[in-house]
């Protein structure tokens, strides 16, 4: 600050009531030359410091919001769409990443409120008892993405998992399937894998079908080396399967690879149906038939409701708690 000033012959108190967007004194600071300081500000790399403004108004700019990967494309387009609509009113995302570990979600959920954001976005499927006491202490608005809960802590912004991979098995079975399996990771390492099993399981008994063709491979997230190992694993351990649900398209790129490997054809000796609509699926032959979801879109959706909520905190207000249900598609596909 005293390298602008001295810059432009100035004190330093005239440089800081300019920079201040609460120090009522600031109004006594011409326009003209509060522009002249920030051009000054620019040309000579200062950046402005908000702390005390963050700490005596409560206005960071600042939405925290964790995803489960950074490598993972849905997760990232969903923060790029979060972005793209706070960053239209002016607000920043501070991005952290729990790697699918609810304990790293919980402790990352108290380091970001530490930060004084003015709100929170989760994506974390099912946050711990001490993760939800958190966010309910925070003060202020939060949003849980990718599911629907039974009981949110706040917002939601989401789809049924469950219910997606229910209409997945339905759709198979429409198709001529029935002797169906489902493949996926240890439950307790991915809440939302956990969710898609629970929906593959409800559709199956509703149908009348047997259920118990169930094989869980690796840890969140399922690879596609798992899925080849998993599908061998499935057709020796039940020959008769003539389909797989698989976790995710990841898993389910690798147990068609698998399939060719062997010399199994699909969709004539099994079909292969994934999740997420990542783009594997659409780049391998045959092409994979996935559950897909507007990733850009559910983030973008969380953003506008975030901007509202904020609105509304910034005036004293509380926004009621609301539910936002994004859609699903199908898509179908050669592999089935």
């Amino acid at each position: 600050m005293a390298d602008v000033a001295a810059r432009l012959g100035i004190s330093k108190m005239t440089v800081s009531r300019a920079l201040s967007r609460t120090d009522r004194r600031s109004r006594s600071t011409s326009e003209a030359l509060r522009q002249r300081i920030l051009r000054t500000c620019h040309e000579m790399g200062y950046v402005i410091d908000q702390t005390a403004r963050t700490f005596s108004s409560k206005q960071s700019g600042i939405v925290a919001a964790l995803i489960p990967a950074l490598n993972n494309s849905n997760f990232s387009d969903t923060a790029h769409g979060l972005s793209a609509a706070l960053e239209a009113r002016g607000l920043h995302v501070l991005l952290g990443y729990t790697d699918y570990d609810l304990a790293a979600e919980e402790r990352l959920i108290r380091a970001m409120l530490s930060r004084r954001p003015e709100a929170i976005v989760v994506t974390g499927g099912h946050p711990t008892p001490g993760a939800r006491t958190l966010l309910r202490a925070a003060g202020v608005p939060g949003v849980e993405t990718w599911d629907m809960l039974a009981e949110p802590v706040e917002h939601t912004v989401g789809f049924s998992n469950a219910e997606a991979v229910g209409a997945l098995v339905r759709a198979l079975h429409g198709k001529g399937y029935r002797n169906i399996a489902f493949l996926g990771g240890v439950p307790e390492s991915d809440a939302r894998g956990a969710d898609r099993r629970r929906g593959f399981v409800e559709a199956m008994r509703s149908l009348g079908l047997d259920a118990e063709r169930v094989l869980s491979v690796g840890h969140a997230p399922v690879s596609m080396a798992d899925g080849a190992q998993g599908v061998a694993q499935l057709l020796l351990r039940w020959p008769d399967v003539d389909a797989v649900v698989c976790v995710s398209d990841h898993p389910a790129f690798g147990a068609l690879m698998e399939c060719q490997r062997r010399g199994w054809a699909v969709p004539g000796r099994i079909g292969i149906a994934g999740f997420g609509g990542f783009e594997v699926s659409a780049a391998c032959e045959p092409q994979i038939t996935t559950v897909a979801v507007d990733c850009h879109g559910l983030g973008r959706a969380a953003g506008e409701l975030l901007v509202r909520a904020i609105d509304a905190a910034r005036q004293g207000q509380r926004l009621a708690a609301e539910t936002v249900v994004v859609p699903y598609r199908i898509d179908w596909r050669g592999s089935t």
